[in-house]
């Protein structure tokens, strides 16, 4: 096994157990004139019912959190086996928070967050490890090891937390890199500082599904690439769900990707969820704020 490299783990975040208080902090909402406050006056009807037949994956039940003020209230919604949730919502309304909750680097202090049916808000520190075996992370810089290799970073999780030898792992390098159509003889030996922005986002997409996830969390995935770039990294989240039936819960701020990977749009607003279905029933909500949201798209 090769030494371990000096930088940390970015998928390991110091832990915030349940009997101890939330980080004080305070978010702060940019004042919005275009939208104004237009937010207060939605109408928040319930969730769409999943399909009797659909089975629960990832759950929101009822969840609140507040630090310096409140930052999700309320908030319900449900992932079932094979689909794509994408969380929208203006700036500083709580998107990225609810991955730290569904990693359990968060708890809330009223709801609960459900993975396969198992409430994770109580969970021991070592049983909050096992339940993110099932997810994969991929960060919004990639958040490569700049130190380590394509092939190490990718490795690296297989590494931590299987027991494959190194023969094992080098194939399941290679079929990862496979998947997110990179070459693998030409980009393994290459370091992240040589790859482009859109390169790195796929080798982080590799390392995330590395250990074979369940559920994979993607925040802000497409966030700074050219529209041929985020063409390609919205595709390669569709391929996932439809090929391996993959379950993700994506952070988006791009309406257009957003619409195409997602099976179902969950649209934050005023520290709760707004709207919660299709794409396509999102367009034909009558309502202003949505409207003004999505910006005629």
């Amino acid at each position: 096994m090769s030494e371990k490299p000096s930088e940390p783990d970015p998928s390991i975040v110091p832990e915030i157990l349940p009997d101890e208080e939330p980080v004080t902090g305070k978010v702060v909402r940019p004042p919005d004139e275009n939208l104004g406050d237009d937010r207060r006056k939605l109408e928040r009807g319930p969730a769409q019912k999943p399909h009797p037949e659909a089975t629960p994956v990832v759950q929101v039940e009822n969840v609140s959190l507040a630090f310096d003020e409140p930052i999700l209230e309320d908030v319900s919604f449900q992932a079932n086996e094979g689909e794509t949730v994408v969380v929208v919502g203006e700036s500083g309304t709580g998107k990225s928070t609810i991955l730290k909750l569904l990693l359990r680097l968060l708890v809330p202090d009223k709801g609960a967050v459900l993975v396969d049916g198992q409430d994770i808000v109580d969970l021991s520190f070592n049983e909050a490890l096992k339940v993110r075996q099932k997810m994969g992370m991929v960060f919004q810089s990639a958040a490569l090891f700049d130190s380590l290799t394509v092939f190490e970073n990718v490795a690296y999780p297989l590494r931590e937390h299987t027991e494959l030898n190194e023969e094992e792992i080098e194939a399941r390098v290679r079929e990862k890199l496979e998947f997110v159509d990179l070459e693998p003889d030409k980009v393994m030996s290459q370091m992240p500082a040589e790859l482009s922005g859109g390169m790195r986002k796929r080798v982080g997409i590799a390392r995330g599904m590395a250990n074979n996830p369940e559920i994979m969390l993607y925040d802000e995935p497409t966030s700074g690439l050219d529209p041929l770039t985020t063409a390609t990294i919205t595709h390669l989240i569709m391929k996932l769900q439809k090929e391996l039936s993959v379950t993700s819960i994506v952070v988006s701020h791009d309406i257009r990707s957003s619409f195409r990977m997602g099976t179902k749009i969950a649209l934050l607003a005023d520290r709760r969820i707004a709207y919660f279905g299709t794409p396509e029933d999102m367009r034909k909500q009558d309502d202003e704020y949505i409207g003004r949201f999505l910006g005629g798209y």
